[in-house]
Protein backbone atom coordinates (compact mmCIF):
# COMPACT_ATOMS: atom_id res chain seq x y z
CA UNK A 1 0.00 0.00 0.00
CA UNK A 2 1.45 3.45 -1.10
CA UNK A 3 1.92 6.15 1.55
CA UNK A 4 -0.57 8.38 -0.08
CA UNK A 5 -3.48 5.40 0.14
CA UNK A 6 -1.80 5.21 3.82
CA UNK A 7 -3.00 8.76 4.48
CA UNK A 8 -6.51 8.39 3.01
CA UNK A 9 -7.15 5.34 4.74
CA UNK A 10 -5.84 7.00 8.13
CA UNK A 11 -8.09 10.26 7.13
CA UNK A 12 -10.80 8.31 6.63
CA UNK A 13 -10.70 6.02 9.86
CA UNK A 14 -9.94 9.38 11.72
CA UNK A 15 -13.14 11.23 10.54
CA UNK A 16 -15.12 7.85 11.17
CA UNK A 17 -14.09 8.27 14.85
CA UNK A 18 -15.19 12.04 15.04
CA UNK A 19 -18.59 12.97 16.72
CA UNK A 20 -20.96 16.41 15.70
CA UNK A 21 -18.86 18.39 18.49
CA UNK A 22 -15.27 17.59 17.46
CA UNK A 23 -16.83 18.54 13.58
CA UNK A 24 -18.17 21.83 14.94
CA UNK A 25 -14.85 22.45 16.28
CA UNK A 26 -15.70 21.48 19.99
CA UNK A 27 -13.51 18.19 21.33
CA UNK A 28 -15.43 15.61 22.80
CA UNK A 29 -13.13 15.30 26.08
CA UNK A 30 -12.70 19.13 26.76
CA UNK A 31 -16.78 19.39 25.72
CA UNK A 32 -17.41 19.91 30.03
CA UNK A 33 -14.48 22.28 30.24
CA UNK A 34 -16.62 24.99 28.08
CA UNK A 35 -19.21 24.65 30.68
CA UNK A 36 -16.91 24.28 32.98
CA UNK A 37 -15.46 28.32 31.73
CA UNK A 38 -18.99 29.44 31.29
CA UNK A 39 -20.33 29.09 34.90
CA UNK A 40 -16.83 30.08 36.07
CA UNK A 41 -17.25 33.27 34.08
CA UNK A 42 -20.42 34.17 34.87
CA UNK A 43 -19.78 33.98 38.87
CA UNK A 44 -16.70 36.43 37.79
CA UNK A 45 -19.05 38.69 35.80
CA UNK A 46 -21.80 39.26 38.11
CA UNK A 47 -20.05 42.76 39.05
CA UNK A 48 -19.09 43.85 36.17
CA UNK A 49 -21.53 46.38 35.33
CA UNK A 50 -21.93 47.69 39.29
CA UNK A 51 -18.45 47.46 40.83
CA UNK A 52 -17.09 51.13 40.33
CA UNK A 53 -20.27 52.51 41.43
CA UNK A 54 -20.44 50.29 43.87
CA UNK A 55 -16.86 51.14 45.52
CA UNK A 56 -17.50 54.80 45.23
CA UNK A 57 -20.74 54.21 47.54
CA UNK A 58 -19.35 51.92 50.31
CA UNK A 59 -16.44 53.26 50.77
CA UNK A 60 -16.76 56.54 49.64
CA UNK A 61 -13.97 57.15 47.48
CA UNK A 62 -13.75 59.48 44.19
CA UNK A 63 -14.97 57.72 41.13
CA UNK A 64 -11.06 58.67 40.00
CA UNK A 65 -9.50 56.61 42.88
CA UNK A 66 -11.84 53.81 42.24
CA UNK A 67 -10.85 53.97 38.39
CA UNK A 68 -7.57 53.94 39.53
CA UNK A 69 -8.23 50.53 41.63
CA UNK A 70 -9.80 48.74 38.78
CA UNK A 71 -6.89 49.67 36.22
CA UNK A 72 -4.68 47.34 39.15
CA UNK A 73 -7.18 44.95 38.71
CA UNK A 74 -6.40 44.92 35.24
CA UNK A 75 -2.84 45.01 35.53
CA UNK A 76 -2.91 41.69 37.32
CA UNK A 77 -5.31 40.13 34.54
CA UNK A 78 -2.75 41.20 32.34
CA UNK A 79 0.21 39.42 34.13
CA UNK A 80 -1.96 36.30 35.07
CA UNK A 81 -2.90 35.80 31.40
CA UNK A 82 0.96 35.50 30.63
CA UNK A 83 1.52 33.51 33.53
CA UNK A 84 -1.91 31.10 32.50
CA UNK A 85 0.18 30.28 29.16
CA UNK A 86 3.54 30.02 30.62
CA UNK A 87 2.23 27.68 33.56
CA UNK A 88 -0.01 25.62 31.48
CA UNK A 89 3.50 24.55 29.09
CA UNK A 90 5.30 24.12 32.56
CA UNK A 91 2.65 22.16 34.31
CA UNK A 92 -0.14 21.46 32.04
CA UNK A 93 -3.12 23.33 31.61
CA UNK A 94 -5.29 21.45 34.29
CA UNK A 95 -3.16 22.60 37.34
CA UNK A 96 -3.09 26.21 36.22
CA UNK A 97 -6.87 25.62 36.50
CA UNK A 98 -6.98 24.41 39.89
CA UNK A 99 -4.50 27.48 40.83
CA UNK A 100 -6.68 30.34 38.98
CA UNK A 101 -9.52 29.17 41.04
CA UNK A 102 -8.32 28.96 44.59
CA UNK A 103 -6.58 32.62 43.97
CA UNK A 104 -9.91 33.98 42.97
CA UNK A 105 -12.09 32.50 45.77
CA UNK A 106 -9.22 33.30 48.56
CA UNK A 107 -9.42 37.08 47.08
CA UNK A 108 -12.69 37.70 46.60
CA UNK A 109 -13.56 36.98 50.06
CA UNK A 110 -11.02 39.13 51.22
CA UNK A 111 -12.18 41.88 49.10
CA UNK A 112 -15.70 41.48 50.33
CA UNK A 113 -14.47 42.07 54.17
CA UNK A 114 -12.49 45.02 53.20
CA UNK A 115 -15.79 46.28 51.36
CA UNK A 116 -17.75 45.41 54.70
CA UNK A 117 -14.78 47.27 57.32
CA UNK A 118 -14.88 50.40 54.62
CA UNK A 119 -10.96 50.05 54.06
CA UNK A 120 -9.79 51.85 50.81
CA UNK A 121 -6.38 50.12 50.85
CA UNK A 122 -7.10 46.41 51.90
CA UNK A 123 -10.00 46.47 48.94
CA UNK A 124 -7.64 47.79 46.33
CA UNK A 125 -5.01 45.14 47.07
CA UNK A 126 -7.52 42.06 47.39
CA UNK A 127 -9.54 43.43 44.43
CA UNK A 128 -6.31 43.70 42.55
CA UNK A 129 -4.70 40.36 43.75
CA UNK A 130 -7.85 38.61 43.06
CA UNK A 131 -7.13 39.62 38.91
CA UNK A 132 -5.27 36.61 38.85
CA UNK A 133 -7.45 34.18 39.39
CA UNK A 134 -9.31 34.32 35.84
CA UNK A 135 -7.01 34.51 33.75
CA UNK A 136 -5.42 32.04 35.13
CA UNK A 137 -8.69 29.47 35.00
CA UNK A 138 -9.77 30.58 31.50
CA UNK A 139 -6.82 31.20 29.60
CA UNK A 140 -5.35 27.71 30.48
CA UNK A 141 -8.29 26.01 29.14
CA UNK A 142 -7.50 28.11 26.10
CA UNK A 143 -4.25 26.51 25.58
CA UNK A 144 -5.56 23.09 26.72
CA UNK A 145 -7.96 23.65 23.31
CA UNK A 146 -5.24 24.86 21.23
CA UNK A 147 -3.41 21.85 22.07
CA UNK A 148 -6.08 19.58 21.60
CA UNK A 149 -7.60 20.96 18.17
CA UNK A 150 -6.96 19.77 14.94
CA UNK A 151 -5.48 23.15 12.61
CA UNK A 152 -8.01 23.27 10.00
CA UNK A 153 -11.10 23.74 13.06
CA UNK A 154 -8.50 26.23 15.33
CA UNK A 155 -10.89 28.97 14.72
CA UNK A 156 -13.93 27.35 15.37
CA UNK A 157 -12.35 25.87 18.74
CA UNK A 158 -11.00 29.15 19.71
CA UNK A 159 -14.83 30.87 18.88
CA UNK A 160 -16.63 28.00 20.70
CA UNK A 161 -14.05 29.22 23.38
CA UNK A 162 -15.12 32.66 23.58
CA UNK A 163 -18.70 31.65 23.41
CA UNK A 164 -18.04 30.39 27.02
CA UNK A 165 -16.09 32.98 28.37
CA UNK A 166 -18.54 35.92 26.45
CA UNK A 167 -21.17 34.18 27.62
CA UNK A 168 -20.21 34.30 31.35
CA UNK A 169 -18.64 38.03 31.03
CA UNK A 170 -20.18 40.07 31.04
CA UNK A 171 -23.39 38.46 29.28
CA UNK A 172 -25.22 35.83 31.87
CA UNK A 173 -23.08 37.54 35.01
CA UNK A 174 -25.18 40.59 34.19
CA UNK A 175 -28.06 38.75 33.81
CA UNK A 176 -27.49 36.89 37.09
CA UNK A 177 -27.06 40.01 39.19
CA UNK A 178 -30.27 41.61 37.56
CA UNK A 179 -32.26 38.99 39.15
CA UNK A 180 -30.04 38.82 42.52
CA UNK A 181 -29.44 42.38 43.57
CA UNK A 182 -33.46 43.02 43.94
CA UNK A 183 -33.58 39.74 45.54
CA UNK A 184 -31.05 40.72 48.15
CA UNK A 185 -32.63 44.13 48.97
CA UNK A 186 -31.58 46.07 45.79
CA UNK A 187 -29.41 49.03 46.43
CA UNK A 188 -25.80 48.24 47.33
CA UNK A 189 -26.44 45.56 50.02
CA UNK A 190 -28.38 43.72 47.03
CA UNK A 191 -25.19 44.03 45.10
CA UNK A 192 -23.12 42.64 47.74
CA UNK A 193 -25.33 39.69 48.20
CA UNK A 194 -25.19 39.58 44.26
CA UNK A 195 -21.19 39.50 45.23
CA UNK A 196 -21.53 36.95 47.47
CA UNK A 197 -23.67 34.47 45.79
CA UNK A 198 -21.28 34.90 42.57
CA UNK A 199 -18.57 32.83 45.09
CA UNK A 200 -21.16 29.65 44.64
CA UNK A 201 -21.04 30.33 40.42
CA UNK A 202 -16.88 29.95 40.54
CA UNK A 203 -17.35 27.33 43.09
CA UNK A 204 -19.49 24.92 40.70
CA UNK A 205 -17.68 25.61 37.09
CA UNK A 206 -14.40 24.64 39.34
CA UNK A 207 -16.40 21.46 40.13
CA UNK A 208 -17.57 20.64 36.75
CA UNK A 209 -14.11 21.22 35.28
CA UNK A 210 -12.62 19.46 38.29
CA UNK A 211 -14.49 16.09 38.03
CA UNK A 212 -15.31 16.35 34.29
CA UNK A 213 -12.47 16.79 31.95
CA UNK A 214 -9.40 14.91 32.71
CA UNK A 215 -7.69 14.42 29.06
CA UNK A 216 -4.72 13.36 29.88
CA UNK A 217 -2.69 16.16 27.52
CA UNK A 218 -3.88 18.58 30.39
CA UNK A 219 -1.94 16.84 33.41
CA UNK A 220 1.40 17.15 31.73
CA UNK A 221 4.43 19.41 30.25
CA UNK A 222 3.62 20.89 26.93
CA UNK A 223 6.82 22.28 26.59
CA UNK A 224 10.16 20.61 24.83
CA UNK A 225 11.91 18.56 27.96
CA UNK A 226 15.22 19.71 26.86
CA UNK A 227 14.05 23.31 27.85
CA UNK A 228 14.96 24.98 31.95
CA UNK A 229 11.77 25.93 34.03
CA UNK A 230 13.34 29.76 33.24
CA UNK A 231 13.67 29.22 29.55
CA UNK A 232 10.12 28.01 29.24
CA UNK A 233 8.46 30.91 31.89
CA UNK A 234 10.43 33.61 29.42
CA UNK A 235 10.13 31.84 26.06
CA UNK A 236 6.95 34.02 25.46
CA UNK A 237 8.51 37.23 25.96
CA UNK A 238 11.57 35.82 23.72
CA UNK A 239 9.62 35.34 21.07
CA UNK A 240 7.83 38.93 21.56
CA UNK A 241 10.64 39.87 20.97
CA UNK A 242 12.47 38.05 18.46
CA UNK A 243 9.68 37.99 16.12
CA UNK A 244 8.18 41.03 15.06
CA UNK A 245 5.23 39.58 14.01
CA UNK A 246 4.00 37.96 17.08
CA UNK A 247 4.84 41.55 18.68
CA UNK A 248 1.94 42.53 15.83
CA UNK A 249 -0.17 39.91 17.07
CA UNK A 250 -0.09 40.62 20.49
CA UNK A 251 -0.91 44.27 20.11
CA UNK A 252 -3.85 43.41 17.51
CA UNK A 253 -5.41 41.23 20.44
CA UNK A 254 -4.38 43.81 22.86
CA UNK A 255 -6.54 46.25 21.01
CA UNK A 256 -9.23 43.89 20.13
CA UNK A 257 -11.30 43.67 23.39
CA UNK A 258 -10.45 46.93 25.27
CA UNK A 259 -12.97 49.56 23.68
CA UNK A 260 -15.20 46.40 26.03
CA UNK A 261 -13.71 47.04 29.29
CA UNK A 262 -13.41 51.05 28.77
CA UNK A 263 -16.93 51.24 28.12
CA UNK A 264 -17.77 49.30 31.07
CA UNK A 265 -16.04 52.27 33.21
CA UNK A 266 -17.81 54.74 30.84
CA UNK A 267 -21.02 53.97 30.09
CA UNK A 268 -23.00 52.87 33.24
CA UNK A 269 -23.01 56.26 34.42
CA UNK A 270 -24.09 57.60 30.75
CA UNK A 271 -26.87 55.41 30.08
CA UNK A 272 -28.09 54.83 33.86
CA UNK A 273 -28.00 58.71 35.08
CA UNK A 274 -27.23 60.72 32.14
CA UNK A 275 -29.49 59.25 30.11
CA UNK A 276 -32.08 58.73 32.55
CA UNK A 277 -32.53 54.98 31.67
CA UNK A 278 -31.85 53.32 35.16
CA UNK A 279 -29.83 50.37 36.57
CA UNK A 280 -31.42 47.53 34.91
CA UNK A 281 -31.83 48.86 31.98
CA UNK A 282 -28.03 49.41 31.65
CA UNK A 283 -27.43 45.76 32.84
CA UNK A 284 -29.99 44.42 30.46
CA UNK A 285 -28.50 46.58 27.41
CA UNK A 286 -24.98 44.52 28.54
CA UNK A 287 -26.67 41.60 28.11
CA UNK A 288 -28.19 42.48 24.71
CA UNK A 289 -25.33 43.51 23.51
CA UNK A 290 -23.20 40.29 23.93
CA UNK A 291 -26.04 37.85 24.01
CA UNK A 292 -25.16 38.67 20.29
CA UNK A 293 -21.43 38.75 20.72
CA UNK A 294 -22.31 35.11 21.72
CA UNK A 295 -24.70 33.71 18.81
CA UNK A 296 -22.14 35.02 16.75
CA UNK A 297 -18.48 34.06 18.07
CA UNK A 298 -18.67 30.32 16.50
CA UNK A 299 -19.90 31.79 13.79
CA UNK A 300 -16.93 34.11 13.06
CA UNK A 301 -14.72 31.40 13.76
CA UNK A 302 -16.07 29.05 11.44
CA UNK A 303 -16.52 31.88 8.93
CA UNK A 304 -12.75 33.03 9.12
CA UNK A 305 -11.95 29.00 8.82
CA UNK A 306 -13.56 29.26 5.38
CA UNK A 307 -12.44 32.59 4.11
CA UNK A 308 -9.26 32.97 5.96
CA UNK A 309 -8.57 34.14 9.62
CA UNK A 310 -6.40 37.60 8.37
CA UNK A 311 -9.33 38.62 6.21
CA UNK A 312 -12.17 38.22 8.69
CA UNK A 313 -10.40 40.02 11.68
CA UNK A 314 -8.90 42.93 9.31
CA UNK A 315 -13.02 43.62 8.05
CA UNK A 316 -15.50 42.08 10.17
CA UNK A 317 -13.24 42.50 13.56
CA UNK A 318 -11.42 46.18 12.95
CA UNK A 319 -13.54 47.89 10.78
CA UNK A 320 -16.53 46.58 11.92
CA UNK A 321 -16.18 46.71 15.59
CA UNK A 322 -14.82 50.44 15.35
CA UNK A 323 -18.25 51.59 13.04
CA UNK A 324 -20.36 49.64 16.12
CA UNK A 325 -18.38 51.57 18.84
CA UNK A 326 -18.92 54.78 17.43
CA UNK A 327 -22.57 53.86 16.99
CA UNK A 328 -22.51 52.71 20.94
CA UNK A 329 -21.35 56.11 22.05
CA UNK A 330 -23.27 58.50 19.81
CA UNK A 331 -26.78 56.79 19.25
CA UNK A 332 -27.45 57.34 23.31
CA UNK A 333 -26.56 60.63 23.16
CA UNK A 334 -28.60 61.68 20.19
CA UNK A 335 -32.15 60.12 21.26
CA UNK A 336 -34.25 61.93 23.72
CA UNK A 337 -33.09 60.54 27.15
CA UNK A 338 -36.08 58.38 28.67
CA UNK A 339 -37.11 57.27 25.81
CA UNK A 340 -38.38 54.13 25.26
CA UNK A 341 -37.79 54.09 21.48
CA UNK A 342 -34.24 55.73 22.25
CA UNK A 343 -33.18 52.82 24.40
CA UNK A 344 -33.87 50.44 21.35
CA UNK A 345 -31.70 52.34 19.39
CA UNK A 346 -29.33 52.59 21.41
CA UNK A 347 -29.28 48.34 22.89
CA UNK A 348 -28.98 48.14 18.76
CA UNK A 349 -26.07 50.11 18.40
CA UNK A 350 -24.40 48.41 21.30
CA UNK A 351 -25.58 44.87 19.81
CA UNK A 352 -23.63 45.83 16.07
CA UNK A 353 -20.57 46.44 18.55
CA UNK A 354 -20.59 43.61 20.16
CA UNK A 355 -21.46 41.63 17.21
CA UNK A 356 -18.64 42.57 15.17
CA UNK A 357 -16.09 42.41 18.24
CA UNK A 358 -16.65 38.95 17.02
CA UNK A 359 -14.49 39.08 14.01
CA UNK A 360 -11.16 39.00 16.15
CA UNK A 361 -11.82 36.15 17.43
CA UNK A 362 -9.81 34.10 14.55
CA UNK A 363 -6.87 35.75 16.13
CA UNK A 364 -6.65 32.97 18.38
CA UNK A 365 -5.95 30.60 15.82
CA UNK A 366 -3.05 33.18 14.05
CA UNK A 367 -0.98 33.35 16.83
CA UNK A 368 0.38 29.98 17.67
CA UNK A 369 0.10 30.08 13.46
CA UNK A 370 2.69 32.82 13.81
CA UNK A 371 5.50 30.65 15.35
CA UNK A 372 4.84 26.93 15.09
CA UNK A 373 7.72 25.86 16.36
CA UNK A 374 6.85 27.60 19.90
CA UNK A 375 3.01 27.03 19.94
CA UNK A 376 2.86 27.69 23.80
CA UNK A 377 5.11 30.39 23.82
CA UNK A 378 2.66 32.09 21.46
CA UNK A 379 -0.15 30.90 23.22
CA UNK A 380 0.75 32.84 26.05
CA UNK A 381 1.58 35.63 24.78
CA UNK A 382 -2.25 35.55 22.61
CA UNK A 383 -3.47 34.85 26.19
CA UNK A 384 -1.81 38.21 27.88
CA UNK A 385 -3.11 40.20 25.47
CA UNK A 386 -6.46 39.25 26.11
CA UNK A 387 -6.50 39.52 29.59
CA UNK A 388 -4.10 42.96 29.12
CA UNK A 389 -7.05 44.38 26.99
CA UNK A 390 -8.96 44.84 30.61
CA UNK A 391 -5.61 47.00 31.75
CA UNK A 392 -5.28 49.13 28.43
CA UNK A 393 -8.96 49.52 28.45
CA UNK A 394 -9.65 51.04 31.67
CA UNK A 395 -6.12 52.60 31.43
CA UNK A 396 -7.34 54.63 28.30
CA UNK A 397 -10.24 55.89 30.11
CA UNK A 398 -7.85 56.67 33.66
CA UNK A 399 -5.45 58.66 31.34
CA UNK A 400 -8.25 60.19 29.37
CA UNK A 401 -10.34 61.53 32.09
CA UNK A 402 -6.92 62.79 33.89
CA UNK A 403 -6.26 65.06 31.08
CA UNK A 404 -10.34 66.61 31.42
CA UNK A 405 -11.76 64.33 28.77
CA UNK A 406 -14.93 62.67 28.73
CA UNK A 407 -16.41 59.26 27.80
CA UNK A 408 -16.66 61.14 23.55
CA UNK A 409 -12.54 61.52 23.78
CA UNK A 410 -12.62 58.06 25.23
CA UNK A 411 -14.21 56.49 22.07
CA UNK A 412 -12.01 58.43 19.60
CA UNK A 413 -9.33 57.09 21.22
CA UNK A 414 -10.20 53.40 21.14
CA UNK A 415 -11.19 54.10 17.13
CA UNK A 416 -7.71 55.49 17.20
CA UNK A 417 -6.35 52.18 18.61
CA UNK A 418 -8.77 50.00 15.96
CA UNK A 419 -6.71 52.06 13.08
CA UNK A 420 -3.35 51.00 14.25
CA UNK A 421 -4.36 47.26 14.14
CA UNK A 422 -5.96 47.57 10.78
CA UNK A 423 -2.14 48.63 9.61
CA UNK A 424 -0.71 45.50 11.58
CA UNK A 425 -3.08 42.96 10.92
CA UNK A 426 -1.99 43.28 7.55
CA UNK A 427 1.35 41.60 8.00
CA UNK A 428 -0.16 38.84 9.64
CA UNK A 429 -0.52 36.06 6.94
CA UNK A 430 0.03 32.62 7.68
CA UNK A 431 -0.75 28.73 6.65
CA UNK A 432 -4.12 27.35 7.28
CA UNK A 433 -4.63 24.04 7.41
CA UNK A 434 -3.89 23.01 3.60
CA UNK A 435 -4.22 26.53 2.18
CA UNK A 436 -2.52 29.56 3.18
CA UNK A 437 -4.07 32.89 3.11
Amino acid sequence: MSTTTQRATSARAARRTEGRLDRMGIPRPLALGFVAVLVFMTGNGVESNFITPHMVAVLGSPETTVATIVTFYSLAALIGSYVSGALSDLVGPRRVMVLGFAVWVVFEVLFLIALAIGSVSFAAVAYALRGFGYPLFAFAFLVWVNITTPVERNGSAVGWFYVAFTGGLPTLGSLFAIGAIPLFGGGTGGETGAMIASVGLVLIGFLVMLFSVRLPNGFSRIAPEGESTWRVLTSGVRLTVTRPKVLMGFLVRLINTAPEFGMFVVLPAVIAQDRGWGQGRWLLMTVCVYATNILVNALFGWVGDRIGWQRTVKWFGIVGSATGLVAWWYVPQLVPAGSDWGYVLSVVAGCVFGCLLAGFVPMGAIMPALAPDHKGAAMAMYTTAAGGAAFLGTGVVAAVFALGGGGQAVTWTFVGLYACAFVMVHFLRVPQGDRTH
